[in-house]
């Protein structure tokens, strides 16, 4: 998308991080560096909750008098919507206006999560699509002739998660040809194995509604599909693909996509985020 450079605004992109799995990340830290490469911004930092740099102290690394916070995640849970937002002295997120904080001089804009902006949706579909491209085997099917399923994290705790997950699914119904689109999870209902039953045609392809490749993404739901946990944990241990594309399971061929965080469209979701924020400053929803 077009966006005007601001050279007195600095963008931060904020994940979770991990100490367990280097790669959880890799994305925000990769896309992070493709918008410092398009120099829209004065700086452009990654910035973590579980690893450095820490988001506690990242206002500190940043010289610019206008910063954008932009959440790495796919729903607004309890990081995205309380812990993050709290380590940056920001209130109980309600409104825009809870958005937009003014301190010592300095503008501080936490925009909404990546993962419910609608353009993610495209994101998504560009998965689906480049999956079976890349791996057209025997030959590359239509989409008329695939199940779609988009797999989330899911949770009792929180109704965002799934809420976000449903809401690109019914985005992808209306936009695309599928004869079959549904939300499956690791912890509700559908559950990820679902799919062979929900399924009416022989493809199916499944992509993993994540934003980084972690141990849910390489592991849980390559194992969730049938591939036997040994195998999983030894093509993890060696560097290998967890699943090899197309896989046949229960009399259907199955193909699994990448988590979307390193997708090429994904930073224009960013900075359509960016441009929305922009309007609540437009609009003078400033808490002080």
């Amino acid at each position: 998308m077009n966006l005007a450079p601001d050279s007195d605004a600095a963008l931060v992109l904020v994940g979770h991080g991990s100490t367990k799995n280097d790669m959880s990340a890799h994305p925000v830290r990769a896309q992070a560096e493709t918008l410092r490469q398009r120099g829209l911004f004065a700086e452009v930092h990654a910035a973590f909750w579980k690893e450095p740099p820490f988001v506690a102290g990242i206002l500190d690394r940043i010289e610019t008098t206008t910063v954008f916070v932009v959440p790495f995640f796919i729903s607004e849970g309890y990081f995205s919507q309380i812990a993050i937002p709290a380590a940056l002295g920001f209130p109980e997120l309600v409104s825009p206006e809870d958005r937009i904080l003014v301190h010592a001089g300095r503008t501080i804009i936490y925009t909404r999560p990546v993962g419910v902006h609608p353009s993610l949706t495209g994101v998504l579909l560009a998965r689906a699509r480049q999956v079976v491209t890349e791996h057209p085997f025997p030959l590359k099917p239509p989409s008329a002739a695939i199940s779609l399923f988009i797999a989330g994290h899911g949770t009792p705790q929180n109704a965002n998660n799934r809420a976000a997950v449903d809401a690109h699914v019914e985005r992808i119904r209306r936009a695309a040809d599928y004869p079959a689109v549904h939300s499956v999870f690791l912890e509700e209902e559908p559950r990820i194995a679902a799919c062979y039953e929900l399924a009416p045609t022989r493809h199916i392809v499944m992509v993993p509604c994540f934003l980084s490749d972690g141990l849910h993404v390489v592991e849980d739901i390559p194992v969730l599909l049938g591939e036997p946990e040994a195998v999983v944990r030894q093509r993890l241990a060696t560097g290998m693909p967890t699943w090899r594309n197309p896989t046949e399971r229960q009399g259907k061929l199955v193909w699994y996509a990448r988590a979307a965080g390193t997708e090429a469209h994904l930073p224009d979701v960013v900075l359509e985020l960016v441009k929305e924020a922009r309007g609540w400053l437009s609009a003078g929803k400033t808490r002080r």
